[in-house]
């Protein structure tokens, strides 16, 4: 598969260095031991994913992913719907930079098809500590 990690846009965002960031989830996806299928990033507004969050899993509140996770065995496929408006808006409540703030929430969802969940206090810890580990993976040059 040529480019297994793909991104589109529902907005006027436009993703810079797209090779650099698959390149870089695609190294995250194999630290796990995993392989990178088809997986889609699609950048959109809070109103889309507000309407995906109460279509689709029953919640009634402004989300910054929505991780459609197709994976079966160790391939790694899915469809994350990222809001650019929350994004934008928790980079300036954490005090963060909006480009730190988007790549955690890239890896976080790659990192929920990996298996990994944020259901409790401990396993939100544990995803918080992996994506700050796996976004030091961004500035390592990938081949």
């Amino acid at each position: 598969m040529e480019n297994p990690i793909n991104f589109y846009s529902k907005t006027d965002f436009e993703l810079t260095q797209k090779k650099k960031h698959s390149r870089w989830l695609e190294s995250v996806i194999k630290s796990e031991g995993q392989k990178a299928g088809e997986v889609n990033y699609i950048f959109c507004s809070d109103e889309d994913l507000l309407f995906m969050n109460q279509r689709y899993l029953d919640h009634d509140t402004f989300t910054d992913i929505i991780t459609f996770d197709y994976s079966e065995e160790d391939l790694i496929s899915a469809e994350i719907y990222i809001s650019i408006d929350r994004v934008k808006e928790n980079a300036k409540d954490f005090k963060v930079k909006f480009k730190d703030e988007l790549r955690r929430v890239l890896v976080h969802g790659v990192l929920h098809c990996c298996g990994y969940g944020d259901s409790s206090k401990e396993l939100k810890a544990e995803m918080r500590a992996l994506e700050t580990k796996k976004m030091e993976l961004f500035h390592v040059e990938q081949k």
